[in-house]
Order: structure tokens, then sequence, then C-alpha cells
């Protein structure tokens, strides 16, 4: 399957490659990992990552392309942002005004790569692609103690062996981080080789599992906090003593 924009974030892409986004989806819950798979669960849509859409947005160019696409969702009537998105602004204008940051987002935006990884077909979309210089993608989070949080060592891991897969050589991989604090604060942050090779081993270790539960030849687990797993959990009798334990 040759993926575009159109086509990339489709059912059909989902069950032909991993991607990183779905390869946490299965470290968290595998049941849930093959009901969004199979079209059976979607994600709820939050705020916060609506105004991280905005930002996205802004750095592709394609905000005049969201306002025809969802008009009720970010805009008013007379074009300008909703309020609860009125962050993404303040976002942008301080950013906009910084040359490291914007040096760093300005390579080739939304680039696509597939390739063959640990047994499996593979797809990722990066934010900023400089040929032969780095690999950057933009996070926009609640601080930065929240990007060890999220695990994007598992992103930046994927991201530069795709693109040595795929004749690019070793990119250096980085973050450039902008927080939804009342003042925004923002960095470029680089995640050491170290830190990626460690990350990339990880996912080697785990991925034999999660391609057979995806083929279907083993039963995914479920692990019963997470969202999905509510929404289709039978109640169980238990005992009060087990609220006293923590």
């Amino acid at each position: 399957m040759k993926l575009n924009e159109d086509n990339y974030y489709s059912q059909e892409a989902n069950k032909a490659y991993f991607s990183v986004s779905q390869y946490k989806d299965f470290c968290k819950c595998e049941a849930m990992a093959m009901a969004k798979i199979r079209g059976e669960y979607e994600q709820p849509v939050t705020k916060s990552m609506l105004i991280g859409t905005l930002v996205d947005r802004w750095f592709e160019g394609t905000l005049d392309k969201l306002r025809v696409e969802s008009p009720n969702i970010f805009f008013c009537r007379n074009g300008a942002l909703r309020a609860d998105f009125r962050k993404a602004s303040q976002i942008i204008e301080r950013i906009k005004q910084d040359y490291r940051f914007m040096q760093y987002m300005s390579g080739e935006k939304q680039r696509i790569l597939t390739f063959e990884m640990f047994g499996a077909p593979w797809k990722m979309k990066m934010d900023s692609f400089s040929e032969k210089i780095c690999i950057t993608d933009l996070k926009v989070v609640w601080n930065f103690k929240s990007l060890a949080f999220w695990r994007y060592d598992l992103q930046g891991a994927v991201y530069r062996e795709g693109c040595y897969l795929n004749g690019y050589g070793y990119l250096p991989f980085y973050l450039a981080a902008v927080t939804k604090e009342n003042v925004p604060n923002f960095d470029i942050f680089q995640i050491e080789n170290q830190i990626l090779d460690a990350a990339l081993n990880e996912i080697a270790v785990k991925m034999p599992r999660f391609i057979e539960v995806k083929a279907g030849l083993r039963e995914p687990e479920c692990c019963g906090v997470c969202d999905y797993c509510k929404s289709i959990k039978k109640a169980r009798l238990r005992f009060y003593s087990e609220l006293l334990e923590d």
C-alpha cells in the first residue's frame, strides 16, 4: 500500500503498517490497540490535543484547509479562533519570533517514509525533515517534564532507524518543544544516541509478540484499566479492603 497525505491515517494503512503510535498502543493495552486497528474504538480527542493540532497546521501551512475542514470546531462564525484555542495563537506568536526554533523546524514538512523493521512494515511522518542534517518533531506539551513521560525516545529511535533504512544515514533527532504554560516556554532537545539505541532495543524485544497479536496468531491481552477496557468490562465482585491498600 503506497501512502500519501490522504490515506496515511486510514484504517487500511493502520492494518498494513506499524507506527510509533500503534506500537505505544500495544504497549499500553493490546486489546485496545487491536480494537483501534479494527475500527471498533476511537480514542477521544481532547482540547489539549486540538491545541497541538492548530500549531502543527500552522507550521505545515494548512490552517486555511483546517478552517474549511472543521469550521465549527476551531473557529467562530467571524473566522476568529474560539476562546478555547487562543492558547495556540499565543504559542505561535511566541515561537515564530525565535530564529533557532524556526531554523530547526525549517525542513520538509510531513515527509512520509515506509520501511521494514523487526519483521514488520512500518510507516512514519516527520514534522520537519532536513536531508543529511536532522529530523525534528514538534511537541506542544504542558511542561518539559512531560516529554520524558510520553516516551518520545521511542519515536526518535524509529524515525532515526527509518531514515537510515531509506538511505539517509543516521540523523540526529530533535524535539522542538513548546509548553502550554501561561507564558509559553520553548527549547530544542536533542535525544542522545545512547538513549535512542536503548529505545530501539526495547522495541526489538517486544515486536515479535505484537506482530503475532496483530496477525491474529495470539489473543490480545487486556490491561483492565484503560478507557477501552472499561467500556467493555463486566462487573466483578470485589472486596472493600482493596481500596484501602493504596
